[in-house]
């Protein structure tokens, strides 16, 4: 299982060297290794670590994390990266850093975060599939309940791994020890102290079970929306295959995207770090920081708890803590006032939000990313949709002034909501001349500058990648194929692989469960539009998978596929939104295949043992998705309907909804062609192609300014969620992300190193608890939260209604053009 030295890794004398012994991984849960004579190159991995611990002393993991992962801003000045990597703080001499350079990482983010050096520990236990298969019922579960409302609450995998911590060594410490013999292999409920790799596989049983699959999106717009329903073995059908197709690349890119040093996949160092953090046999307390006395899992258990009783003042007791739109309290009725002070479906020009969910429903805890990305995330919010829907609105711009400010509805030309079926065939496929008698689509501000952004994002981030990494790609993807193996390729080099044709096979059968998904039933896509999808994710794959490897950004094919689609075949909005599926998110789920592959490489877990964990975990979710969303749509009342009591408004489905209404059923041609209402927005390609190359001139000819920290796909593309989020989302999670990201990290960096992370995930999951506690306790008894002026206000307003225009037309006229 692992290197396995006669001493423990803080010790000073050398280990005896061992060779690296190939391990069934069907003994995983026994390992067992023999001493053998070296005859090749020496890993001294023990001693290299012991020097170095003495050498000096590093700080905080999470610190030192953050720290080195600000070399990846690729605007990083040069002198200042080089004199991070070679500081004399960092290297006490020149030969502890020759040392390092040989038996560890070559780069200096890996050797930061992860150990260069095996433990010899199973990792394929009864214990870890039981806590990892639980945890992925209640992740998958609660997650795909929580996608339906607005704003959605997410349990990601990092609260998992924060879970299975006090539930392994409460398992550890409580359940028998005896062994047992199951037709020949011998396993036990209790085979030691829990252990950082049976924590490991919980975690990626977690990151590939917990989101809710895209498809469900699907299957909302669907039965939601368009009133259709193939039932609940199409529905499974769909759910695996869309999530599962994608191992069949996955396996294919290991040898590029997972083998190589070169690859990094940066976004895995976080929870390598913090895993390493928790089994750190000295966590020192520090005395000197608020809550540095106590140990850092009770700081999370109050802070969790904290969360947990808080969230029922805004989301039962008093409501209208949750969008403190005054403004819109004093004039109810005033469409200005609520267009721009709402935040509900304003602009939200005071966003004040007592509700951890407006601020991380959306967008994510903004205690996560780092102060310079949330930066460029507030100047595009402030400047395309603060200021520029401001001026497009207010101008009449596509007939603005009969239209709402901010939401994901369609309409009509006479300001209604845009009624599909009058323009849908029996074979649920455009009728042009229906579509032309009766009106051409309108969008409301902010969701037309939404598609304008996600146009200049595609372009930005394609220049922005060839700019400021073309040369590092190339180069790296040169070494992939030719470098040497660095510490962690040779240490996982015992355990049997899992061979290419597990992975082909999977494929195969994903392949074909997918063809008769998609022919079986009146779906519309063609076969060969299916393996056209299928090859827009295999062509993409490789290049964004290198690109997010080495730059952890991933380039998006949601926009490109629908714009295929809907030129080739429009007038079919449920195949538009199945090609998409296929398309865009076989891509996105092969890559998160592929990082969660590299983290098992990270933390030395078996690759069969990965293997299955990854596709059991994935199918297993499926059942569960699909349970819990045909649970939902039975017994939530008016579930997806805009003014749900409980907020289950299903914004996912209903911007999938508009989707395929936009690029499927009337298509791309007759919305964005030149002469359409929105042909004016096919200029913010341009405008993505030529700011990249504007700011990454300008940072080189004025290195010190604060230009170098602009980032021209995250400027376009941070507030991709706008709508069906708001701008009060994104201001209140920057002002948070500014407090503790930039005031807190800088003033208290002793607290920030220490407790940071915990708090966001105490606040996270004690919220989904205290969601989840009301939904069973109050809503699925009918009992109704108090009706007193502070609940009964939320809804009295045309922010809230969804009702806030200038204008309207008499009855028989239309705003508009006259012949589309």
């Amino acid at each position: 299982m692992a290197l396995q030295f006669d001493e423990k890794p803080s010790g000073t004398a050398p280990p005896s060297t061992r060779a690296y012994e190939r391990l069934e991984d069907d003994k995983d849960w026994n390992p067992k290794m023999d001493d053998v004579e070296v005859s090749s190159r020496e890993i001294n991995a023990g001693t290299a670590i012991s020097r170095h611990e003495k050498a000096y002393e590093r700080p905080d993991p999470v610190t030192d994390l953050k720290q080195r992962l600000t070399l990846w801003d690729p605007n990083y000045p040069e002198d200042k990266r080089e004199s991070m990597m070679l500081d004399s703080s960092s290297v006490d001499d020149a030969e502890i850093f020759s040392i390092k350079e040989e038996e560890d990482s070559p780069y200096p983010e890996v050797r930061a975060a992860v150990h260069n050096y095996d433990e010899d520990v199973p990792a394929n236990t009864f214990r870890a599939w039981a806590i990892g298969m639980t945890l992925v019922v209640v992740g998958a579960s609660m997650n795909t309940l929580f996608s339906l409302r607005s704003p959605s609450i997410g349990l990601g995998a990092l609260v998992a791994q924060i879970i299975a911590w006090p539930l392994g060594h409460g398992w550890a410490k409580v359940m028998p020890t005896r062994q047992f013999n199951t037709f020949g292999l011998k396993w036990s409920l209790n085979p030691g102290p829990f252990n950082i790799k049976e924590h490991s596989i919980i975690v990626v049983m977690a990151s590939v079970s917990f989101s809710a699959a895209y498809a469900t999106d699907i299957l909302l717009a669907q039965i939601a929306f368009y009133k259709q329903d193939f039932g609940i073995l199409f529905q499974l059908m769909l759910v695996i295959s869309t999530q599962s197709v994608g191992y069949g690349i996955a396996g294919m890119m290991r040898k590029f995207l997972v083998y190589p040093a070169a690859m990094i996949w940066p976004g895995n160092l976080v929870s390598v770090t913090l895993m390493n953090a928790m089994y750190e046999n000295s966590a020192k307390k520090d005395p000197t920081v608020f809550g540095g006395s106590i140990a850092r899992y009770r700081w999370f258990g109050y802070v969790c708890a904290g969360a947990f009783v808080y969230y029922f003042i805004p989301g039962f007791l008093a409501q209208f803590l949750s969008v403190f739109a005054f403004a819109t309290w004093i004039a109810p009725n005033n469409p200005v006032v609520n267009q721009m002070f709402g935040g509900t479906t304003g602009l939200s020009l005071i966003p004040i939000t007592f509700d951890w969910t407006q601020i991380s429903g959306f967008i994510g805890s903004p205690l996560i990313p780092p102060w310079f990305a949330i930066g460029n995330t507030l100047i595009g919010v402030v400047v395309f949709y603060i200021i520029g829907a401001s001026a497009l609105h207010y101008t009449g711009t596509w007939s603005a002034q009969f239209l709402p400010m901010s939401d994901s509805a369609t309409y009509d030309n006479t300001g209604s909501s845009y009624n599909v079926t009058r323009i849908l065939t029996p074979e649920f496929r455009l009728d042009l001349a229906a579509y032309k008698a009766y009106s051409p689509l309108f969008l409301s501000t902010t969701f037309a500058m939404s598609y304008g952004l996600s146009f200049a994002a595609i372009a930005s981030l394609v220049v922005y990648t060839y700019l400021n990494h073309g040369k590092q790609i190339w180069q790296q993807f040169r070494n992939s194929t030719k470098e040497e193996p660095d510490i962690h390729m040779k240490m996982m080099q015992k355990y049997i692989e899992a061979p290419t044709w597990w992975y082909m096979s999977l494929f195969a059968v994903m392949v074909a469960l997918s063809l008769i998904t998609v022919l079986a039933f009146p779906t519309n896509l063609t076969w060969w539009a299916f393996l056209l999808a299928l090859g827009i994710s295999f062509a993409f794959s490789l290049p964004i998978g290198i690109i997010q490897a080495i730059t952890n950004t991933q380039i998006g094919l949601n926009v490109l596929t629908e714009f295929i689609f809907g030129y080739i075949q429009s007038g079919r909005p449920l195949a538009l939104m199945i090609f998409k599926t296929y398309g865009y998110i076989t891509m996105s789920q092969a890559l998160g295949f592929v990082s969660d592959l590299k983290f098992g490489h990270y933390m030395k877990i078996p690759p069969r043992t990965m293997f299955m964990a990854q596709v059991v975990a994935t199918t297993f979710s499926c059942f569960i998705q699909v349970a819990v969303l045909n649970f939902a749509l039975t017994n939530i009342k008016d579930v997806c309907t805009p003014h749900q009591p409980e907020h289950f408004t299903c914004p996912g489905g209903r911007v999938f909804f508009s989707a395929s209404v936009i690029w499927g059923l009337i298509g791309p041609a007759r919305i964005f062609s030149p002469g359409q209402v929105y042909s004016g927005l096919f200029w913010f390609f341009l405008v993505g192609t030529i700011a990249p190359i504007i700011f990454y001139f300008a940072a080189r000819k004025w290195p010190k300014s604060p230009i170098k920290y602009l980032m021209a796909p995250l400027l376009f593309g941070g507030a991709a969620s706008i709508p069906p989020a708001t701008p009060l989302n994104y201001l209140s999670w920057g002002i948070v992300g500014y407090v503790f990201q930039k005031y807190i990290r800088t003033k208290y960096f002793g607290w920030w190193s220490r407790l940071n992370y915990l708090t966001s995930s105490g606040l996270d999951l004690g919220l989904a608890l205290s969601t989840l506690f009301i939904f069973f306790a109050f809503t699925m008894g009918n009992i109704e939260a108090p009706n007193w002026w502070g609940n009964t206000i939320v809804s009295a307003t045309m922010d809230a209604q969804d009702t806030a225009v200038q204008a309207t037309v008499a009855a028989g006229e239309h705003f508009g053009p006259v012949v589309w």
